[in-house]
């Protein structure tokens, strides 16, 4: 049995703020406003894959009205939807993620963001897509107000 998921997150850019996508550090004068690391990226992902496993989506596992998620790395709070799965009874066979940014280019930063989220997912590097596109200056992204993110997850039955 298979299940597919699909997850979409947007994060305003704020001053004094790291950018936090995929778990890298990535160089920018502005990082993205949220609860947690506001890690748009891994967030559009987890809530993929808590699409597939029919679980809601991050606000209902890790809501920002409580205070233990206030500034949480997302990568951890990846491992926990790993977790989750792993305890419904499913693995993850395979995820896709397109990031909307004008600024900063992030290609050099694609492949670590892939380890990075495969890890927390565990699974192997080369189940895990990252593409970065810009909305050629249209819309919110192309003002660089904010950043965008997309995320499909295809889940298997473990048993």
């Amino acid at each position: 049995m298979l299940r597919i998921g699909h997850g979409f997150d947007v994060h305003a850019f704020a001053e004094g703020r790291r950018l936090i996508l995929g778990g890298v550090d990535v160089p920018c004068e502005r990082g993205l406003d949220g609860h947690s690391d506001a890690d748009v990226l891994a967030h559009a992902l987890m809530d993929a894959v808590l699409g597939a496993l029919r679980e809601g989506d991050i606000g209902k596992l890790f809501p920002d009205t409580d205070p233990a998620y206030e500034g949480a790395d997302s990568l951890v709070l990846m491992g926990c939807v790993a977790e989750l799965v792993r305890e419904r009874g499913w693995r993850v066979v395979d995820v896709d993620c397109t990031v909307a940014a004008q600024a900063p280019k992030l290609a050099p930063y694609r492949e670590q963001m892939r380890a990075n989220m495969a890890a927390a997912l565990g699974v192997p590097v080369d189940a895990v897509g990252v593409k970065a596109t810009t909305t050629e200056r249209l819309g919110f992204v192309g003002r660089e107000e904010g950043i965008a993110a997309w995320a499909v997850a295809l889940l298997e039955r473990a048993d």
